[in-house]
């Protein structure tokens, strides 16, 4: 646990503010970051007002693949270095909690993180819940209201399912994911109109939790259906590299530096 009352002070206060941007009427977008640099770069960016990690690219930039093989301490180093680097709310993609959901997020907590994506990798629905629970835990334990942005995959693991199971199954797990106290429910994927109002009726407006990729439905119209919060997984790492791809193909062929790259700092 904190032990510093001005510490813990400061990280129940960002928690708090996390909660409240999810809630509130207007849209949250976090714009994914994965270092500290890109988490300073997006924290400048007018509107920005919480931050968010991408597991993904994290992984990514130290040479792992996705899903768990980055060791936990190297993602805790990771967004701990992002979290003291800013001081906006971060929330962290702690994918499945690396076998111990409770002991990740209590570790999160101790470098800085105030909220989690916590993935149920379709485990059965008991074993989904404790996992979630378990998450809650660690942030009650630390003293804080942890935002825990519930994650189902059953739209990434859906497969040649039929696509109004796989909309029922989202629906079952998110409302017992909120059943037992977490903010949001997480549902990843390209989802059309109707899946995202049937997810928006069934637990609530300010509850859902959308990625947006080449495709999804613009945020204007995810605020208008009552869609709590977007956010953008490694597509954001993806649109920087395509970037530098870009540049190094017009400096390679006697090209100049873009107008408008940032200046250093």
């Amino acid at each position: 646990m904190t032990d510093a009352p001005t510490e813990l002070s400061g990280l129940r206060a960002k928690a708090t503010t996390l909660a409240e941007l999810h809630s509130a009427p207007g849209i949250l977008q976090v714009i994914n970051v994965w270092d500290v640099i890109s988490a300073k770069t997006i924290a400048d960016v007018p509107g920005t007002t919480a931050l968010a990690t991408a597991s993904h690219s994290i992984a990514a930039s130290l040479g792992y693949e996705d899903g768990e093989n980055i060791p936990v301490a190297e993602m805790i180093a990771a967004v701990g270095r992002i979290a003291a680097s800013t001081t906006l709310p971060v929330s962290a993609d702690l994918e499945s909690g690396y076998g111990d959901p409770e002991d990740t997020v209590r570790r999160a907590i101790g470098v800085g993180i105030v909220g989690a994506n916590i993935e149920d990798q379709m485990r059965p629905l008991s074993d989904a819940v404790a996992q979630m629970e378990a998450a809650l835990k660690a942030g009650q334990a630390e003293g804080i209201d942890f935002v825990l942005n519930a994650r189902t995959d059953a739209f990434v693991k859906a497969g040649d399912r039929d696509p109004a199971e796989v909309l029922a199954d989202a629906v079952e797990r998110g409302k017992a994911y909120l059943a037992i106290g977490a903010t949001n429910v997480f549902v990843p994927g390209l989802l059309d109109e109707h899946a995202v109002t049937t997810l928006v009726e069934a637990f609530g407006p300010q509850r859902l939790s959308v990625i947006n990729v080449p495709g999804s439905l613009a945020p204007s119209r995810l605020q208008e259906l009552g869609v709590a919060r977007i956010s953008y997984g490694p597509w954001t790492q993806r649109v920087a590299l395509t970037a530098l791809a870009a540049s190094a193909r017009e400096l390679l062929a006697d090209g100049q530096l873009p107008e408008g790259t940032l200046p250093l700092n």
